[in-house]
């Protein structure tokens, strides 16, 4: 199936949801999505508060006032901040205040202390001010049932603060789906065990339970699974009792992929993809049990990441209310020349370099997508459509980087950014 074609089917076959509502402390809720609006309960300020340390004052008594000719007022109380002001300002008077603090009756300006002087009870005022300078009004900030975070905002930190300062200990958020994870193969070890001859450690169940966190998931290891019918049969059905979603690598290349198709069969499940139009990630597998999305990806470790975040990071976004992850695109030179594979959508892996003017040069990684070295040398790729011969070297091309990458509200705009 080609490649846009695939990412469009899956789209409409399994029309990706928020899975369901939960209640989370502030402190909890850093990276979740709202499930409903927030609405201020009241007025933010709930009260005219000052903006500087200086004097509250009528502003008319500070008309004319200068340097060479200061206007002289009467000090007649101090308002700190957190107290409430009971002092009032009358004509020809002024309060010392502290930022943040209540404007006293009858005052509508504060002078900023740095213009003026004082003298045991009197003022001098050596700057004007107009009425409402260095004030902030009531609700000049918020209003009492105005939405202040609409559902669907994902919660960065200054967010939680607006949560805060509206007196909400707790918020409701998109439950976070739950994504069971597992590799198949004989070969495979975990980081910790011994290394022994014709073994390797297992790289895909590390990527992809990162990956899948990062995307808003909740992620757990099953464990690797034998390349045996039953074996994988019991894994999958393990996962689907147990997450939202289950995503295996290692289960799409020649041999295993049949075993897969089998127990997916055996299970019932749809088969939706088998098979993509794309250079890496062919043998990928795509298929539905139960309403939940099965995704086997190919073994490889770049093919596994990349095709992770072609065909699943945007189901588990959707279902975590997301509207999917962000990644910077840049500009940059072609190193050298690229012939893609025929037939296929193309990815090639690049290294991003500084060349001549400053310029960004992407510098393509031929090697095989197991290699380890592949994984960590590239900081981004580059897509080739289907159809195009070749990329000479020299040319400009638009590099999606593999990091940083950040999650998107429905409500974030996201500029120069590829969002999947």
């Amino acid at each position: 199936m080609p490649l846009r074609e695939a990412l469009r089917f899956i789209r409409e076959a399994l029309r990706p949801e928020p899975l369901g509502k939960e209640r989370v402390r502030l402190e909890e809720a850093l990276g979740r999505v709202l499930a409903e609006d927030v609405v201020a309960p009241f007025d933010v300020p709930g009260f005219r508060r000052a903006l500087m340390d200086g004097y509250a004052v009528r502003a008319a008594d500070t008309f004319g006032a200068s340097l060479e000719a200061p206007v002289e007022l009467k000090l007649v109380g101090e308002v700190r901040i957190g107290e409430i002001a009971s002092v009032r300002v009358g004509p020809g008077e002024c309060v010392e205040i502290a930022t943040g603090a209540m404007l006293p009756e009858g005052a509508d300006a504060v002078v900023r202390v740095e213009g003026t002087a004082r003298e045991g009870e009197r003022v001098l005022v050596m700057e004007p001010v107009s009425p409402g300078q260095n004030v902030m009004e009531t609700d000049a900030d918020v209003r009492a049932g105005e939405v202040v975070l609409k559902a669907g905002t994902l919660l960065t930190p200054q967010r939680i603060g607006i949560l805060s300062a509206l007196g909400l200990e707790a918020v409701e958020v998109f439950t976070r789906p739950r994504v069971a994870v597992f590799s198949t193969g004989e070969e495979l070890l975990r980081p910790g065990d011994a290394l022994v001859p014709g073994k390797i450690y297992d790289i895909n169940w590390a990527t992809v339970t990162a990956a899948a966190r990062l995307a808003g998931g909740e992620p757990f290891f099953m464990g690797v699974a034998p390349d045996e019918l039953e074996e994988l049969r019991a894994f999958l059905a393990r996962g689907l009792e147990e997450a939202d979603v289950v995503v295996a690598t290692g289960a799409s290349s020649v041999g295993a992929a049949d075993l897969m198709r089998e127990a997916l069969s055996a299970l019932g499940a749809r088969v939706l993809v088998d098979g993509v139009r794309c250079k890496p990630g062919k043998p990928t597998i795509i298929a539905l049990a139960g309403g939940k999305p099965i995704f086997c990806l190919p073994g490889k470790p770049t093919s596994a990441l990349l095709t992770f975040m072609l065909f699943v990071e945007p189901v588990i976004a959707r279902m975590a209310g997301l509207a999917g992850m962000a990644r910077p695109v840049v500009e940059a030179i072609l190193a050298k020349r690229v012939v893609p594979d025929t037939g296929r959508h193309n990815f090639v892996f690049v290294q991003l370099t500084k060349g001549p003017e400053g310029k960004l040069v992407a510098k393509p990684i031929f090697k095989d997508a197991a290699a380890i070295t592949a994984l960590g040398l590239a900081q981004g790729y580059v897509e080739v459509p289907e159809g195009t011969e070749f990329l000479p070297e020299g040319s400009r091309v638009r590099v999606t980087l593999l990091w940083p990458a950040w999650p998107v509200g429905r409500s974030d705009l996201v500029p120069e950014a590829h969002v999947n």
